[in-house]
Protein backbone atom coordinates (compact mmCIF):
# COMPACT_ATOMS: atom_id res chain seq x y z
CA UNK A 1 0.00 0.00 0.00
CA UNK A 2 2.83 2.33 0.83
CA UNK A 3 4.42 1.63 -2.56
CA UNK A 4 1.19 2.55 -4.31
CA UNK A 5 0.94 5.75 -2.30
CA UNK A 6 4.55 6.55 -3.08
CA UNK A 7 4.03 5.93 -6.78
CA UNK A 8 0.95 8.15 -6.81
CA UNK A 9 2.88 10.84 -4.99
CA UNK A 10 5.70 10.69 -7.51
CA UNK A 11 3.22 10.81 -10.38
CA UNK A 12 1.55 13.87 -8.87
CA UNK A 13 4.92 15.58 -8.46
CA UNK A 14 5.82 14.81 -12.08
CA UNK A 15 2.47 16.14 -13.29
CA UNK A 16 2.84 19.29 -11.18
CA UNK A 17 6.38 19.74 -12.49
CA UNK A 18 5.16 19.35 -16.09
CA UNK A 19 2.38 21.92 -15.52
CA UNK A 20 4.92 24.30 -13.96
CA UNK A 21 7.31 23.89 -16.88
CA UNK A 22 4.46 24.49 -19.32
CA UNK A 23 3.47 27.65 -17.42
CA UNK A 24 7.05 28.94 -17.49
CA UNK A 25 7.66 27.88 -21.10
CA UNK A 26 4.26 27.79 -22.91
CA UNK A 27 5.91 27.39 -26.33
CA UNK A 28 7.91 24.31 -25.32
CA UNK A 29 5.51 21.79 -27.00
CA UNK A 30 5.56 23.85 -30.19
CA UNK A 31 9.36 24.01 -30.15
CA UNK A 32 9.53 20.25 -29.54
CA UNK A 33 7.26 19.53 -32.51
CA UNK A 34 9.26 21.96 -34.63
CA UNK A 35 12.48 20.21 -33.64
CA UNK A 36 10.96 16.85 -34.62
CA UNK A 37 9.98 18.22 -38.04
CA UNK A 38 13.40 19.78 -38.50
CA UNK A 39 14.98 16.43 -37.64
CA UNK A 40 13.13 14.91 -40.59
CA UNK A 41 13.68 17.92 -42.83
CA UNK A 42 17.39 18.42 -42.16
CA UNK A 43 18.92 15.05 -41.20
CA UNK A 44 22.62 14.74 -40.34
CA UNK A 45 24.66 14.23 -43.54
CA UNK A 46 26.32 11.06 -42.23
CA UNK A 47 23.05 9.38 -41.18
CA UNK A 48 22.16 6.37 -43.42
CA UNK A 49 18.83 6.21 -45.21
CA UNK A 50 17.02 3.35 -43.48
CA UNK A 51 13.41 2.41 -42.91
CA UNK A 52 11.68 0.44 -40.21
CA UNK A 53 11.13 -3.28 -40.73
CA UNK A 54 7.91 -4.90 -39.54
CA UNK A 55 6.60 -8.44 -39.60
CA UNK A 56 3.44 -9.42 -41.45
CA UNK A 57 1.52 -9.61 -38.17
CA UNK A 58 2.70 -6.14 -37.21
CA UNK A 59 1.63 -4.80 -40.60
CA UNK A 60 -1.84 -6.32 -40.20
CA UNK A 61 -2.15 -4.95 -36.67
CA UNK A 62 -1.09 -1.52 -37.89
CA UNK A 63 -3.59 -1.71 -40.76
CA UNK A 64 -6.38 -2.65 -38.35
CA UNK A 65 -5.49 0.25 -36.08
CA UNK A 66 -5.48 2.75 -38.94
CA UNK A 67 -8.82 1.49 -40.30
CA UNK A 68 -10.43 1.73 -36.85
CA UNK A 69 -9.16 5.29 -36.38
CA UNK A 70 -10.41 6.28 -39.85
CA UNK A 71 -13.84 4.80 -39.09
CA UNK A 72 -13.99 6.61 -35.74
CA UNK A 73 -13.31 9.86 -37.57
CA UNK A 74 -15.87 9.08 -40.29
CA UNK A 75 -18.74 8.20 -37.90
CA UNK A 76 -19.35 11.73 -36.51
CA UNK A 77 -18.62 13.20 -39.95
CA UNK A 78 -21.38 11.02 -41.44
CA UNK A 79 -23.80 12.26 -38.77
CA UNK A 80 -22.95 15.83 -39.77
CA UNK A 81 -23.56 14.78 -43.38
CA UNK A 82 -27.04 13.53 -42.46
CA UNK A 83 -27.82 16.92 -40.94
CA UNK A 84 -26.68 18.97 -43.93
CA UNK A 85 -27.65 16.55 -46.71
CA UNK A 86 -31.05 18.13 -47.27
CA UNK A 87 -29.60 21.64 -47.58
CA UNK A 88 -26.94 20.47 -50.02
CA UNK A 89 -29.50 18.66 -52.19
CA UNK A 90 -31.61 21.83 -52.28
CA UNK A 91 -28.53 23.82 -53.34
CA UNK A 92 -27.78 21.32 -56.11
CA UNK A 93 -31.39 21.58 -57.30
CA UNK A 94 -31.08 25.35 -57.61
CA UNK A 95 -27.76 25.11 -59.44
CA UNK A 96 -29.22 22.48 -61.80
CA UNK A 97 -32.27 24.71 -62.53
CA UNK A 98 -34.71 22.09 -61.25
CA UNK A 99 -38.05 23.10 -59.73
CA UNK A 100 -40.32 20.89 -57.70
CA UNK A 101 -37.67 18.35 -56.69
CA UNK A 102 -35.67 15.69 -58.49
CA UNK A 103 -37.31 13.09 -60.69
CA UNK A 104 -37.15 9.55 -59.27
CA UNK A 105 -37.78 6.22 -60.99
CA UNK A 106 -37.43 3.89 -58.00
CA UNK A 107 -39.26 3.83 -54.64
CA UNK A 108 -35.95 3.59 -52.77
CA UNK A 109 -34.19 6.30 -54.79
CA UNK A 110 -34.97 9.23 -52.41
CA UNK A 111 -33.47 7.35 -49.47
CA UNK A 112 -30.39 6.14 -51.38
CA UNK A 113 -29.74 9.60 -52.87
CA UNK A 114 -30.07 11.25 -49.46
CA UNK A 115 -27.67 8.75 -47.90
CA UNK A 116 -25.28 9.10 -50.84
CA UNK A 117 -25.03 12.87 -50.32
CA UNK A 118 -24.54 12.36 -46.58
CA UNK A 119 -21.79 9.85 -47.35
CA UNK A 120 -20.03 12.32 -49.65
CA UNK A 121 -20.22 15.06 -47.00
CA UNK A 122 -18.88 12.68 -44.35
CA UNK A 123 -15.98 11.62 -46.55
CA UNK A 124 -15.16 15.24 -47.33
CA UNK A 125 -15.11 16.20 -43.64
CA UNK A 126 -13.14 13.14 -42.54
CA UNK A 127 -10.81 13.22 -45.56
CA UNK A 128 -7.86 14.85 -43.71
CA UNK A 129 -7.94 12.19 -40.98
CA UNK A 130 -8.42 9.31 -43.44
CA UNK A 131 -5.63 10.62 -45.66
CA UNK A 132 -3.33 11.01 -42.66
CA UNK A 133 -4.04 7.44 -41.51
CA UNK A 134 -3.18 6.15 -44.99
CA UNK A 135 0.10 8.08 -45.02
CA UNK A 136 0.90 7.00 -41.45
CA UNK A 137 0.37 3.36 -42.43
CA UNK A 138 3.00 3.50 -45.19
CA UNK A 139 5.23 5.83 -43.15
CA UNK A 140 7.36 3.08 -41.54
CA UNK A 141 8.34 1.89 -45.01
CA UNK A 142 9.66 5.29 -46.07
CA UNK A 143 13.17 6.60 -45.61
CA UNK A 144 13.77 9.93 -43.93
CA UNK A 145 14.18 11.64 -47.31
CA UNK A 146 10.94 10.14 -48.62
CA UNK A 147 9.14 11.24 -45.45
CA UNK A 148 10.49 14.73 -46.05
CA UNK A 149 9.05 14.77 -49.56
CA UNK A 150 5.69 13.53 -48.29
CA UNK A 151 5.67 16.13 -45.52
CA UNK A 152 6.46 18.82 -48.07
CA UNK A 153 3.79 17.80 -50.56
CA UNK A 154 0.85 16.85 -48.32
CA UNK A 155 -0.49 20.36 -47.56
CA UNK A 156 0.02 21.46 -51.14
CA UNK A 157 -1.74 18.43 -52.64
CA UNK A 158 -4.64 18.70 -50.17
CA UNK A 159 -5.22 22.41 -50.82
CA UNK A 160 -5.11 21.88 -54.60
CA UNK A 161 -7.65 19.05 -54.42
CA UNK A 162 -10.00 21.13 -52.25
CA UNK A 163 -9.69 24.09 -54.63
CA UNK A 164 -10.51 21.80 -57.56
CA UNK A 165 -13.60 20.45 -55.81
CA UNK A 166 -14.81 23.95 -54.90
CA UNK A 167 -14.21 25.15 -58.46
CA UNK A 168 -16.23 22.26 -59.86
CA UNK A 169 -19.12 22.70 -57.42
CA UNK A 170 -19.53 26.47 -57.44
CA UNK A 171 -18.32 27.45 -60.94
CA UNK A 172 -18.06 24.59 -63.44
CA UNK A 173 -21.27 22.71 -62.52
CA UNK A 174 -23.59 25.78 -62.47
CA UNK A 175 -22.15 26.94 -65.80
CA UNK A 176 -22.64 23.50 -67.33
CA UNK A 177 -26.22 23.18 -66.09
CA UNK A 178 -26.96 26.71 -67.26
CA UNK A 179 -26.09 25.61 -70.80
CA UNK A 180 -27.69 22.15 -70.66
CA UNK A 181 -30.98 23.31 -69.15
CA UNK A 182 -31.58 25.87 -71.91
CA UNK A 183 -30.34 23.82 -74.85
CA UNK A 184 -33.18 23.02 -77.25
CA UNK A 185 -35.64 25.14 -75.28
CA UNK A 186 -39.15 24.23 -76.34
CA UNK A 187 -38.09 20.90 -77.80
CA UNK A 188 -37.14 19.10 -74.57
CA UNK A 189 -38.50 19.12 -71.04
CA UNK A 190 -35.69 19.67 -68.53
CA UNK A 191 -36.34 17.13 -65.77
CA UNK A 192 -33.21 15.02 -65.07
CA UNK A 193 -33.10 12.24 -62.49
CA UNK A 194 -31.68 13.05 -59.10
CA UNK A 195 -29.30 10.10 -59.26
CA UNK A 196 -27.86 11.27 -62.58
CA UNK A 197 -27.36 14.82 -61.31
CA UNK A 198 -25.56 13.64 -58.16
CA UNK A 199 -23.30 11.35 -60.20
CA UNK A 200 -22.62 14.29 -62.53
CA UNK A 201 -21.47 16.38 -59.58
CA UNK A 202 -19.34 13.57 -58.14
CA UNK A 203 -17.49 12.88 -61.41
CA UNK A 204 -17.01 16.59 -62.08
CA UNK A 205 -15.58 17.31 -58.60
CA UNK A 206 -13.24 14.32 -58.62
CA UNK A 207 -12.05 15.17 -62.14
CA UNK A 208 -11.40 18.81 -61.22
CA UNK A 209 -9.67 17.82 -57.99
CA UNK A 210 -7.31 15.54 -59.89
CA UNK A 211 -6.73 18.07 -62.67
CA UNK A 212 -5.76 20.69 -60.09
CA UNK A 213 -2.81 18.47 -59.10
CA UNK A 214 -0.94 19.72 -62.19
CA UNK A 215 1.55 21.91 -60.24
CA UNK A 216 2.34 19.05 -57.85
CA UNK A 217 2.99 16.68 -60.76
CA UNK A 218 5.27 19.20 -62.46
CA UNK A 219 7.17 19.76 -59.22
CA UNK A 220 7.69 16.01 -58.69
CA UNK A 221 8.89 15.55 -62.29
CA UNK A 222 11.46 18.29 -61.79
CA UNK A 223 12.43 17.05 -58.32
CA UNK A 224 13.07 13.54 -59.61
CA UNK A 225 14.98 15.00 -62.59
CA UNK A 226 12.65 13.33 -65.06
CA UNK A 227 11.62 16.58 -66.74
CA UNK A 228 13.36 19.83 -65.88
CA UNK A 229 11.64 23.20 -65.66
CA UNK A 230 13.29 24.31 -68.90
CA UNK A 231 11.95 21.29 -70.79
CA UNK A 232 8.50 21.74 -69.27
CA UNK A 233 8.48 25.36 -70.41
CA UNK A 234 9.68 24.35 -73.89
CA UNK A 235 6.77 21.91 -74.19
CA UNK A 236 4.15 24.63 -73.64
CA UNK A 237 2.37 23.83 -76.92
CA UNK A 238 1.79 20.22 -75.86
CA UNK A 239 0.80 21.42 -72.39
CA UNK A 240 -1.78 23.77 -73.92
CA UNK A 241 -3.31 20.96 -75.97
CA UNK A 242 -3.35 18.69 -72.91
CA UNK A 243 -5.04 21.38 -70.82
CA UNK A 244 -7.72 21.89 -73.47
CA UNK A 245 -8.34 18.14 -73.65
CA UNK A 246 -8.56 17.95 -69.85
CA UNK A 247 -10.98 20.90 -69.83
CA UNK A 248 -13.13 19.16 -72.44
CA UNK A 249 -13.21 16.00 -70.31
CA UNK A 250 -13.96 17.88 -67.09
CA UNK A 251 -16.73 19.98 -68.64
CA UNK A 252 -19.29 17.67 -70.26
CA UNK A 253 -20.74 20.48 -72.40
CA UNK A 254 -19.44 21.06 -75.95
CA UNK A 255 -19.70 24.87 -75.95
CA UNK A 256 -16.40 26.79 -75.97
CA UNK A 257 -17.42 29.13 -73.13
CA UNK A 258 -17.66 26.41 -70.47
CA UNK A 259 -14.52 24.79 -71.85
CA UNK A 260 -12.69 28.12 -71.42
CA UNK A 261 -14.03 28.41 -67.87
CA UNK A 262 -12.50 25.02 -67.03
CA UNK A 263 -9.25 25.67 -68.90
CA UNK A 264 -8.50 29.09 -67.38
CA UNK A 265 -7.53 27.87 -63.87
CA UNK A 266 -5.53 25.02 -65.39
CA UNK A 267 -3.48 27.51 -67.40
CA UNK A 268 -2.81 29.48 -64.21
CA UNK A 269 -1.83 26.25 -62.42
CA UNK A 270 0.50 25.41 -65.29
CA UNK A 271 2.32 28.71 -64.73
CA UNK A 272 2.46 27.98 -60.99
CA UNK A 273 3.85 24.53 -61.79
CA UNK A 274 6.66 26.08 -63.83
CA UNK A 275 7.61 28.29 -60.89
CA UNK A 276 7.62 25.31 -58.53
CA UNK A 277 9.64 23.26 -61.00
CA UNK A 278 12.28 26.00 -61.04
CA UNK A 279 12.35 25.93 -57.24
CA UNK A 280 12.84 22.18 -57.36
Amino acid sequence: MSQVTKALGQGSLQAASAVGNLARHPLAPVKSARASIQDIWNPPPDEPEVFEEMTLLEHLEELRSRIVKACLAFAPAFIIGLIFSKSLIALIERQAHITGGFQILSPTEPFTDYMKVALYIGLAIAFPVIFYQAIAFVGPGLTRREKRYVLMSLPFVTVLFILGVLFAFFIAAPQAFGFLSTFGDGLFRWDPRGQEVLNFYLKLMIGAGLAFQLPAVMFVLAKLRILSAQKQAALWRFALVGILIAAALITPTPDPFNMLVAASPLLILYGLGLLLARRA
